[in-house]
C-alpha cells in the first residue's frame, strides 16, 4: 500500500508533467494556427481540388495556378495535401536549402507494389537504402571528371547513329532510341545491343516510357486511395488495373536480364568492365539487391532523359535554321571538314555549347520533376506547409520564366553567350536536373551525351522542314505529358551537309568498331 506521502511525491511530477505538456501542445496549436495553408484553387467537400486536376500539360495549369494564387499554390485531392513551387527562388529555399526534410518521396501505389518500380532510386524513401544506393551512382558518375572515361563509349554510339541516320532519316526518333539505350546498357551492365531486335532493347523502350507515365503526381486515383488497388478490374473505372500485370513485368525484366547478363558473365570469366561487374565482387545479399536497382535506376534514367533533349534538338533546328547555321558555322572554323567533332572540343565550341543548354532550357527533360514529400511540418514564407505534404517543383516555369530569360519561348542559345553588352542568362543545369539531395545523380552522363550527339549532328547533317506536295510541313511543337516528357511526333528532312560527311560517317565499322 502507498501512503498518502509517497502518493503525493508520485502524482505531483505526473500531474506538473501532463499540464506541461497540454501547455506545449496548446502553443504548438496555436502557432500553427497563426499560419495559414498557402492559397489555391477552392476544393469541393470531401474530395477537394480532384476536378481542378490537371489531365495534361500539367506544368501549363500549375503556370496559371501560380500567377492567380502565388508562387506556392495549396491543394487538397481526398485529403492528400499538395503544394506546387511555380517560383526557382522558393524551390531552391526549400528544396534545396532545406533539404533534410524536403528528399522523401511520397508512396506512389500504382507506380510502386504494382507497377514494380518500388526499388528504383527515383521512388526510394530518403533513408539509408537512398543513401547507399546513391553512393554507388556518385561513385559511378557522379563528377565530370569520372565521366570522361566513358566519353569513347558515348561518341562511338553516336557514330553509329549518325550511320543509322544516313540509311534510313525517316526513323530519327527510333535511332536516338536505340543509340543512347545502347550507351547506358554498356555502361551500366558491359551490354552490347544486337543490330535486329535485341531482347533487352525490346523492353527498355516500353518500360521506361511506363515508368514516366505511372510516376505522375495524381495520375492515379489509387495514389490517394490505396484501397482501390483491392477492387477486381471488371468494376467501372478500374481499366487502370488491367494494365498493372504488364507494367510489373516489364519493370522486373528492365531490372533482372541485364544484371542476370552481367552477373553470368562476370561468373565466366567474360565480363567488360562497367558499373555492375565492377561493382559485383563485393556484392551479397542486400549490397547485391541495391547494386541491382541502382543499375536499373541507371538504365531508365539513361535510356529517357537523353533521348528526350536529344529529340528536342531536331525539333529545334528544323524550327530555327539560323541557330542551325551559327552552330555549324562554328564547327567548320574549330574542327574543320576532315573529322567529327568530339567531347574535348567543347570548351572551343561557346555557341555549339549553349546550343545544349538552350535545349535543356526551352524543352524541359523532366518539366514538373520527380515530386518531394515534406518529412515535418515547416513554415515558409508565412505559410503552413504539413508534415507529409507532397511537393511539386513546376521545372517547366522556372525555366519559362521571363524574368530570368528573355522571350523564353523563343529558341536563343545566344542568350547564354558573354559579350561586353550582354550578361549570360542562369544556367539550366541547375534547375533542370532536380534539386537538394534529389538531383538526378546521371545529370553529368546525360549532358556529355547530348553534347555530343547534337554536336556530330550539326557536323554531318542539315535539318528542316519537310515539304510535302510543295507544301512545307511545320514540325508540331507539343510534348507529351509525364514524368519524362517526351516532344510528340514530327517530321523533318535530314540530309547529309557533303561528301565529306558522308565519308566520315561511312567510316564507322559497325561490326568490329
Amino acid at each position: 500500500m502507498f501512503s498518502n506521502s509517497s502518493l503525493v511525491a508520485w502524482t505531483l511530477p505526473l500531474f506538473l508533467a501532463g499540464v506541461t505538456a497540454l501547455f506545449v501542445l496548446r502553443k504548438l496549436l496555436k502557432s500553427h494556427l497563426a499560419f495559414p495553408l498557402p492559397a489555391g484553387p477552392r476544393g469541393l467537400p470531401i474530395i477537394g481540388n480532384a476536378l481542378d486536376w490537371p489531365t495534361s500539360q500539367e506544368w501549363e495549369t500549375f503556370a496559371k495556378w501560380g500567377r492567380k494564387w502565388g508562387t506556392i499554390t495549396y491543394v487538397n485531392i481526398l485529403g492528400s495535401h499538395i503544394v506546387v513551387l511555380n517560383s526557382l527562388q522558393t524551390a531552391t529555399e526549400m528544396l534545396d536549402g532545406k533539404s533534410s526534410i524536403y528528399s522523401d518521396r511520397p508512396s506512389l501505389v500504382m507506380a510502386g507494389p504494382l507497377a514494380g518500380w518500388s526499388n528504383i532510386l527515383h521512388l526510394t524513401p530518403y533513408g539509408d537504402t537512398f543513401r547507399q544506393r546513391r553512393k554507388m551512382l556518385h561513385q559511378f558518375m557522379g563528377t565530370r571528371t569520372i565521366v570522361e572515361r566513358y566519353y569513347p563509349v558515348e561518341e562511338l554510339e553516336t557514330r553509329r547513329f549518325l550511320l543509322r541516320l544516313l540509311e534510313n532519316p525517316e526513323d530519327f526518333a527510333a535511332h536516338i532510341r536505340r543509340a543512347e539505350a545502347a550507351i547506358v546498357l554498356k555502361l551500366t551492365y558491359g551490354y552490347d545491343v544486337k543490330d535486329h531486335d535485341d531482347p533487352v532493347l525490346t523492353n527498355t523502350y516500353p518500360a521506361t516510357t511506363q515508368f514516366s507515365l505511372v510516376t505522375i503526381p495524381g495520375a492515379y486515383l489509387v495514389d490517394l486511395l490505396p484501397s482501390l488497388r483491392y477492387l477486381p478490374s471488371w468494376l467501372p473505372g478500374m481499366q487502370w488495373k488491367r494494365s498493372v500485370a504488364d507494367y510489373a513485368e516489364k519493370s522486373q525484366t528492365l531490372a533482372n536480364v541485364p544484371f542476370t547478363f552481367a552477373k553470368q558473365h562476370l561468373i565466366s570469366g567474360f565480363a567488360k568492365p562497367s558499373f555492375v561487374t565492377l561493382s559485383l565482387p563485393s556484392g551479397i545479399g542486400d549490397e547485391e539487391a541495391n547494386l541491382k536497382w541502382a543499375a536499373a535506376s541507371i538504365h531508365v534514367g539513361g535510356s529517357s532523359t537523353p533521348v528526350s533533349a536529344i529529340t528536342s534538338f531536331f525539333l529545334a533546328m528544323a524550327l530555327y535554321p539560323d541557330v542551325q547555321k551559327q552552330a555549324q558555322a562554328e564547327l567548320d572554323a574549330i574542327v574543320g571538314s576532315s573529322r567529327l567533332p568530339s567531347y574535348s572540343d567543347r570548351e572551343k565550341l561557346p555557341y555549339v555549347d549553349a546550343l545544349v543548354k538552350e535545349v535543356l532550357r526551352w524543352n524541359p527533360i523532366v518539366p514538373t520533376g520527380v515530386p518531394h514529400l515534406l518529412m515535418q511540418d515547416d513554415i515558409h514564407d508565412g505559410y503552413l506547409i504539413p508534415k507529409g505534404t507532397i511537393v511539386i517543383a513546376n521545372i517547366w516555369n522556372f525555366l519559362h520564366d521571363e524574368t530570368t530569360f528573355k522571350n523564353p519561348m523563343e529558341f536563343d542559345p545566344s542568350r547564354f553567350i558573354a559579350t561586353k553588352d550582354h550578361t549570360p542568362e542562369r544556367d539550366p543545369h541547375t534547375i533542370a536536373f532536380g534539386f537538394g539531395r534529389r538531383t538526378c545523380p546521371a545529370m553529368n552522363l546525360a549532358d556529355a551525351s547530348v553534347f555530343i550527339s547534337c554536336a556530330m549532328t550539326l557536323a554531318a547533317f542539315n535539318i528542316s522542314k519537310t515539304v510535302e506536295n510543295g507544301i512545307v510541313v511545320e514540325p508540331v511543337h507539343e510534348s507529351y505529358s509525364g514524368t519524362i516528357s517526351f516532344p510528340k511526333p514530327f517530321k523533318c528532312s535530314i540530309r547529309p551537309r557533303s561528301e565529306d560527311a558522308v565519308a566520315l560517317i561511312n567510316l564507322v565499322d559497325m561490326q568490329n568498331a
